[in-house]
């Protein structure tokens, strides 16, 4: 007998790519409101350019490719590179630094693999390692506590013949704990300066949880699973406290980490990216904890004080192989 149904898919998510990224933004809302709030709307301002210069990159790599360009601006993919481009650099770093960034992250990382599903690395990430490898300096200059306002900002991004502010020069906690570790300084000792909080960076440890919120809010939609977030976390956390229970003044304590640096938007927003994270549900696992290990690694002994983009780019790299060695086994397979 003839089946009437069809042939497969019989069953399809009405969720499309621009209903998904969509919901990336909304849980991405919370923790850039926080970030300015703390740190100034220097971030927001790097937000604003950063989408400026993806779609219209975008628009003009497509045309060139002899694509209709409509369809693929309205579907939010090169506006989500963008804000987690803009939220990984420095809000303070000149408009040229995410002019160049963008450009890497769309023209070479995206487009020139085949554009939005095909591209092998994480476009945002390998813009930002770009020029976080090109411009050491303008990546390396954060604001300090309290939040500037927005003139100081403008002075910094725009700058004119004088450069960038002085008063908006400082470091990461992550960056103020290795400088010093290095210098023989116990963590006891490092942890009484201004940049750290109650358990993690100051401000930084609230800017993680808000991530963590918008995070959760993508689990409760379905927009990513649970797997590759939870084994980032638990690769973070387990080493982490392995290190920190066998020496509480020399490696610093697995909540600093978890709510330090990117940790929390890496795990949530980064790392689960559907076009170059493992397909599979084993090997979530393992891509997942490769990331979370590489995470400490990097931030311990590692030559920049927050290691994510490096090693989500290095994950992206065993992808691949980490889909062939996990995949299910077929119906009727021996």
């Amino acid at each position: 007998m003839i089946s009437k149904a069809g042939s497969s898919p019989h069953l399809h998510d009405t969720r499309t790519v621009g209903v998904v990224m969509a919901d990336v933004c909304i849980a991405l809302v919370p923790g850039l409101l926080c970030y300015a709030w703390l740190f100034g709307p220097g971030v927001l301002l790097q937000c604003i350019l950063a989408v400026s210069f993806a779609l219209l990159f975008e628009f003009a790599v497509l045309r060139l490719r002899g694509r209709d360009p409509r369809p693929f601006l309205r579907d939010g993919s090169a506006v989500v590179t963008a804000l987690l481009f803009a939220v990984s650099i420095s809000p303070s770093a000149p408009w040229w630094v995410s002019l160049c960034g963008i450009a890497f992250a769309i023209i070479i990382a995206k487009h020139a693999f085949g554009g939005i599903g095909y591209n092998l690395f994480n476009p945002a990430m390998a813009g930002y390692v770009f020029v976080l490898v090109c411009f050491p300096v303008q990546m390396n200059t954060w604001p300090d506590l309290p939040a500037q306002g927005i003139g100081a900002y403008l002075g910094s991004i725009f700058p004119m013949a004088g450069g960038q502010l002085d008063m908006l020069s400082g470091a990461t906690p992550l960056d103020e704990l290795k400088t010093r570790l290095e210098m023989m300084e116990m963590v006891s000792e490092i942890k009484t300066a201004s940049v750290y909080g109650y358990f993690g960076g100051a401000g930084w440890e609230w800017i993680n949880a808000l991530f963590l919120l918008g995070g959760i809010y993508m689990l409760a939609r379905g927009v990513i699973k649970w797997h590759i977030p939870a084994a980032v976390l638990a690769g973070i956390l387990i080493v982490s406290a392995a290190f920190y229970l066998y020496d509480a003044e020399t490696y610093a304590s697995p909540l600093f980490h978890l709510f330090s640096g990117g940790a929390m938007l890496c795990a949530f927003f980064i790392a689960t990216d559907p076009v170059t994270a493992s397909t599979t549900g084993r090997g979530r696992l393992v891509y997942g904890a490769m990331i979370g290990i590489l995470i400490y690694l990097m931030r311990q002994w590692g030559a920049f004080p927050d290691g994510v983009a490096f090693a989500v780019l290095l994950a992206n790299i065993f992808v691949p192989l980490i889909d062939l060695l996990t995949r299910p086994r077929a119906f009727g397979e021996t």
